[in-house]
Order: structure tokens, then sequence, then C-alpha cells
């Protein structure tokens, strides 16, 4: 799910020095329905998949501005309890791994989230769950911290007419996607869609704030000052009918250029388009 990942992990394999970032360091498509406060509608049940241009999460390029193909489910509860599984092709791991000569890999993320979502008001929804991402890692790993990372979440939903959206804080309670002590990082996205009523289009509005906490060494090497960054998007969604959905939007970030980059020395987290197809079963 994240570009942060790739710079961070690539830390950890040249040796954990603030000397490994440089331009030669390594290597986030849209949120993820875990992360986008998806719900499960109109069934208690639903599945989705989606075909994407490039897939970023919080702005960073997950798959080296490749396509991606993404897909999951989804499972509610009438009392408000919710499940589900979220899944993305990626490359920032082997990427990652390349920089310290390995070869490890891991083709595929894997998220897993629960909640609870409760409506206290018309148009007004909480919602509060747990996020596990989790990336089935092989190869040459003796030097790659952990990638896994485990997530809490509180979300505010909210309806004005056209108008929907959501205030999102997402809190790290394990290192994030193997950043060097970096329990406690936090991500904060404010979501805002506007139903135009014509054409089945909808205005798609994000803004958001990655805070990387701790140091990466020690106490002169601050992953705040490196890595923390805000992200931004701009789109528009189509709703063709019959579960499915296109959208194109603009994304970009402040990412600073030698702490997110791929092993050709790019910047993931530079503006660019995203196409995307949705079917939803």
């Amino acid at each position: 799910m994240k570009s942060l990942r790739h710079s961070l992990l690539a830390i950890s394999l040249l040796g954990t020095s603030i000397t490994a970032i440089s331009p030669l360091t390594s290597v986030f498509a849209e949120e993820s329905p875990a992360n986008s406060n998806a719900t499960a509608e109109p069934g208690p049940l639903t599945a989705n998949i989606t075909l994407t241009n490039d897939y970023r999460y919080r702005g960073i390029s997950q798959s080296n501005f490749l396509p991606a193909i993404q897909g999951g489910f989804d499972y509610a509860h009438s009392s408000g309890f919710y499940i589900g599984n979220w899944n993305s092709s990626i490359n920032w791991i082997s990427d990652a791994a390349s920089l310290g000569a390995k070869s490890a890999s891991a083709p595929i993320e894997m998220d897993f989230y629960a909640g609870y979502k409760h409506d206290w008001s018309t148009g007004f929804i909480a919602d509060i769950g747990v996020l596990q991402y989790y990336y089935p890692t092989s190869g040459s790993t003796g030097f790659i911290q952990n990638p896994n990372t485990t997530e809490l979440y509180l979300a505010q939903n909210f309806t004005f007419n056209a108008i929907t959206g959501y205030l999102k804080f997402s809190y790290a309670v394990t290192p994030i996607f193997g950043t060097p002590n970096s329990s406690g990082s936090n991500y904060t996205d404010l979501t805002v869609n506007y139903d135009t009523g014509v054409w089945g289009l909808s205005l798609n509005a994000h803004a958001g704030y990655q805070y990387v906490a701790g140091n990466l060494v020690d106490s002169s090497a601050s992953n705040n000052s490196i890595f923390s960054y805000a992200d931004w998007k701009l789109g528009i969604t189509k709703d063709f009918g019959y579960g499915l959905t296109g959208s194109m939007a603009y994304v970009g970030t402040n990412a600073k250029n030698y702490a997110y980059v791929n092993p050709k020395g790019t910047n993931l987290g530079r503006d660019g388009f995203l196409i995307s197809l949705t079917k939803t079963f």
C-alpha cells in the first residue's frame, strides 16, 4: 500500500544509516476500500475488482507507476460490525530489496480489517476499526525489517444533501512499513465528494498528512523531518450503473525527492494522473 514503505525499507536494507537516503534509495494508488472508509452496500456481502494505471497509497506509488489489479470483499452486519479484505499487486518490496543487493519480493499486498459503524444522527456515521497490512514476503529477507503494519482508525462520515465525505485518523501501533522506530506514526485524511446529479458524475477532493514518528537510527535522524509529507487529490467519478464505476484523478504530494524514490531515482510521490475502473458485485 505505500511508497513510504519503499524508502523506509531501503534504510533497513542499506544498514539503517541516514547516509542511505539518497537519489538511489528506494522506492503509496488510491486508498483501498478499508482506507477509503467504503461501506458494504447494498447487501451484507459484496466483492469488488479494480484495474488501475498506478497504485497510489497516500499519494505514493506502490507499483512503480505501473498498472495494478486490485480486489476484495466486505461483510457488513446489521448491528454495525463489519469485516473485509482487500488486495493489490505491488512492486515496492522487490524494488527496495534491490537497493541492498537482495532478492526479497512480495508481489501482493493483503489488507485485513474489521470495525464498527454507528449511525448517531441522520447523515452522520461514526466508524472505528483496526487494519492489518500483510505482505507475504519471500527471498533473501535477512536485512529487511518486517513491513507488516497494524493501524487503528477512527472516522466520522458526513452527508449534506449532495455532499458526502469523511474525516479519518489512522494510528500505527507497530513500526510503519518497515521503518525503524516508527510506532506512533499517523495519517489524517479529509475526503469530500459532490454528486453533480448529471450523467452519474461526482466530483472528488482529498487532502491528507502522513506523519512518521521516531528516529531512523539515533536522535540525529528524525523520521518526521525526512519522511512526513502532505498529499492531495482532485478527481471525477462516473457511475455507469450495474455496479460499474470509472474514475480519473490528479494526485500529488510534497514528499521529499530523496525520501521516496525508485531504484532509478524517480520521486514516487510526483504529481500524476490516475485512471481506474471498478466493478462491485
